[in-house]
């Protein structure tokens, strides 16, 4: 006799069994036991999509819907008592009523039978019946054709599985990818500059391990020659002047040989309340948590500024160490603590955990209705260098003499209200409190974003958002600093940023997203044209 296990097909809901068990034993009632459904077609019932096993029944009391009052509780009865194979829904629930096909009936059926199997090749065939053991056979031979054509598919099954258990290169680790095409033209900026139209990728191989089901190992290859995306004297934002005219999709390398762009591993402790974070090649956004539904530089928002709060970029951290505690289902704190160089061994404060440019930041999420959800992020950073190291403005230093190093605390506050199940609006604020480490300039920016997002527009799974927000400014200044100048021209307003964009859905794994975004006043100077940046993106994901 061949094995279908009780999890891999209805056998919770053999009542036909029961039935015909309970007729042998004469324990039928008056009520009519459900009828067999004739089907050709095998059809495997869905067990609750949070579980993948149906539930052990060593008692028929662990089966809510069964009262003693039912016709074949008797049968049911005997059949968890004296035989074991019954099984019952992840909800404890049987569903006698539902409508059962022969070949689920015969799945029932074998399950049944191993069970009996099992219980004679143990030398205890004195606790089957003579009359079920007739009853068995009649049954076995009645669906004969059934019983054989479940084990051709068992069978078939175990070996495509067989298949896959050879091929695969592990039983811990899946892959997943990311690739991206851009073109991408822009215009404008400091330098008043056009672009040629260019065509950039980049591809993100991503090793997903896990040991224990609960934790995360995880390990991204990255390679592309998206210059757009970049800084630099070669790139969009050099040839513009700017760096607020940097795309969204950004590689760790721009001549297409692939580099490590991720190392990190989380693990729960304290009875799954608490994760623990250890990365030693990450940033903040990669675990702290990100209010932003355009945030995905994929899927999300065209711009490298429109993706979510310049927090997430200070101090440029390449190591970070965190934890995340839920406190309660509407409160939870995340906290870490990064480096931007800890494999350097260097002496004199150059590298280290300790001696290079450092961020310690603190978050607060909160959820006050099931729609809405706000945090309160703040860092205090060290920087090595007089620059923020966020990529997003070119102005993000301190406009003063003799400045060799800086440090900045910083407060940042974010909002997400789903409106309607498809529309949605978010929201940012950040102040940046910067000072000279060697004399007395001090330089506070600020920056702000709005976004409305319109999900399943046109298309389900397509989606548009309109951003408008403010990059990150020299608001004010003290001390020996100025608010200095972009290109000659003096910074004496305050820069604005609208993007428009579609995602659309191709298919499961391939989308569209044409876009188009503006900065007006540039770096924070009038004198600046508009720069001009426009993006057609196709995503592709496997």
């Amino acid at each position: 006799m061949f094995k279908v296990k009780s999890s891999s097909v209805r056998t919770v809901a053999c009542l036909s069994f029961v039935t015909a068990l309970s007729m042998s034993s004469n324990l039928a009632h008056a009520e009519t036991p459900t009828t067999l459904n004739n089907s050709d077609t095998y059809k495997a019932i869905q067990l609750d999509p949070l579980t993948t096993q149906a539930q052990n029944v060593t008692s028929v009391s662990q089966l809510s819907d069964v009262r003693p009052t039912d016709w074949a509780f008797t049968a049911l009865q005997s059949l968890v008592e004296r035989y074991g194979c019954i099984a019952g829904y992840p909800d404890s629930t049987y569903r006698g009523k539902q409508a059962t096909s022969r070949y689920e009936f015969a799945a029932g059926l074998n399950a049944c039978l191993d069970k009996i199997n099992e219980i004679i090749s143990a030398g205890l065939a004195d606790k089957v019946s003579k009359e079920d053991l007739a009853t068995l056979q009649k049954l076995q031979e009645e669906f004969a054709a059934e019983l054989a054509t479940l084990r051709g598919r068992v069978d078939a099954l175990d070996a495509k599985t067989a298949k896959l258990e050879a091929q695969q290169f592990s039983t811990t680790t899946k892959l997943t990818g990311e690739v991206i095409f851009s073109a991408t033209a822009g215009s404008g900026g400091p330098n008043d500059a056009r672009s040629n139209i260019t065509l950039g990728n980049r591809t993100r191989l991503v090793l997903n391990t896990s040991f224990t089901g609960k934790d995360a190992l995880r390990t991204r290859l990255e390679t592309g020659n998206n210059l757009a995306a970049a800084s630099g004297s070669t790139s969009l934002a050099g040839l513009l002047g700017t760096n607020s005219v940097r795309i969204g999709p950004g590689a760790a390398v721009t001549d297409n040989s692939f580099a490590l762009s991720l190392l990190d591993y989380k693990f729960p402790v304290f009875d799954n309340k608490v994760t623990l974070y250890v990365a030693p090649i990450s940033f903040p956004d990669e675990f702290f948590t990100v209010l932003s539904p355009v945030a995905s530089n994929g899927q999300g928002s065209i711009s490298r500024f429109g993706r979510f709060d310049p927090l997430m970029r200070i101090a440029g951290t390449s190591s970070l160490f965190a934890f995340d505690w839920k406190v309660t289902d509407q409160f939870k704190i995340q906290a870490g603590y990064g480096a931007s160089n800890t494999a350097a061994p260097s002496p004199g404060g150059q590298g280290g955990l300790f001696g290079g440019s450092t961020i310690a930041l603190v978050q607060l999420l909160f959820k006050p209705t099931e729609n809405l959800d706000a945090s309160i992020t703040y860092a205090n950073t060290y920087h090595q260098g007089n620059s923020l190291s966020t990529g997003l403005v070119s102005t993000e230093s301190i406009s003063a003499a003799g400045v060799t190093s800086l440090r900045a605390n910083s407060i940042g506050g974010n909002l997400a209200w789903k409106i309607t199940p498809k529309i949605s609006f978010h929201t940012w604020g950040t102040w940046i409190f910067a000072d000279s480490v060697n004399n007395t300039a001090s330089t506070t920016f600020t920056s702000w974003i709005a976004g409305l997002t319109f999900n399943d527009l046109f298309s389900e799974g397509s989606a548009a958002s309109i951003l408008f927000g403010q990059p990150i400014k020299r608001s004010s200044v003290g001390g020996l600093a100025s608010l200095g100048t972009s290109n000659g021209r003096a910074i004496d307003s305050t820069p604005y940023h609208l993007e428009l964009f579609y995602r659309y859905r191709v298919s499961k794994n391939i989308s569209i997203t044409p876009g188009i975004f503006w900065v007006f006043n540039p770096e924070g100077a009038s004198g600046n044209p508009t720069a001009t940046v426009g993006v057609i993106r196709t995503t592709f994901t496997f």
